[in-house]
């Protein structure tokens, strides 16, 4: 299992788009992806579970990988959130 910590960069939080763009890097994986906010911890499975997260600037996400390829699914997940999540 592979747990990072990641605070959401962008001003819009975690609108739509960039939503859209981790759902489908996460469903290139076998790993089980979770993303954890506060309290509260979800699948990272449909936009509606990342949505409802309600994830706004400044937030701190835990990203938790379990399964065969956590290390690449790791890597990638860390590219998205330090250099992707600006672009949105």
């Amino acid at each position: 299992m592979i747990s990072k910590d990641y605070t959401i960069i962008d001003q819009h939080g975690m609108h739509a788009r960039p939503a859209a763009a981790l759902l489908k890097l996460a469903r290139q994986f076998r790993a089980e992806i979770l993303l954890k906010k506060d309290d509260r911890t979800i699948p990272l499975k449909s936009m509606l579970n990342i949505l409802s997260l309600a994830i706004k600037y400044g937030d701190t996400l835990t990203v938790i990988i379990q399964g065969e390829d956590e290390p690449s699914a790791s890597e990638a997940l860390h590219v998205f959130f330090v250099e992707e999540m600006k672009k949105f």
